[in-house]
């Protein structure tokens, strides 16, 4: 009986801490030059135009655009601390700099509006904005 009870509490906590488990997203960009990309018209370009579906991807674009959906919706909770950084310093020059692209990237990632007004906001207050 003792046994058994031992068992099922263990089991208990183990499912519990799993069930919490928060996964994050792949690493493998998390050292990319994102100053670089910001100040490559380019390559800024570039990326705008593989997230807008009028350019073929590459691998980071892919994977990027693939997970933006749900980075919205949940703020990034299945980010890295680096990719938390990037999407703020990302969002902000958009913002402050490329404004077209900034409309252009909401309007087909959040056409209803539910995440703009939160993200301008906390983006015009800190040009930092990092989650």
């Amino acid at each position: 009986m003792y046994t058994k009870v031992l068992v099922i509490l263990a089991l208990t906590v183990y499912f519990c801490y799993a069930a919490k488990k928060v996964t994050t997203y792949t690493d493998k960009y998390d050292k990319i030059d994102v100053d670089a990309i910001l100040n490559n018209e380019r390559v800024l370009k570039r990326y705008i135009d593989c997230l807008m579906d009028r350019a073929r991807c590459t691998p980071d674009g892919t994977e990027l655009k693939k997970y933006i959906p749900e980075a919205l919706e949940t703020e990034c909770a299945k980010c890295t601390d680096a990719q938390k950084r990037f999407a703020g310093k990302v969002m902000s020059f958009l913002l402050l700099n490329k404004r077209n692209y900034w409309n252009q990237l909401l309007g087909k990632y959040d056409p209803n509006g539910k995440f703009r007004k939160k993200y301008e906001e906390a983006t015009l207050e800190d040009e930092d904005y990092s989650s």
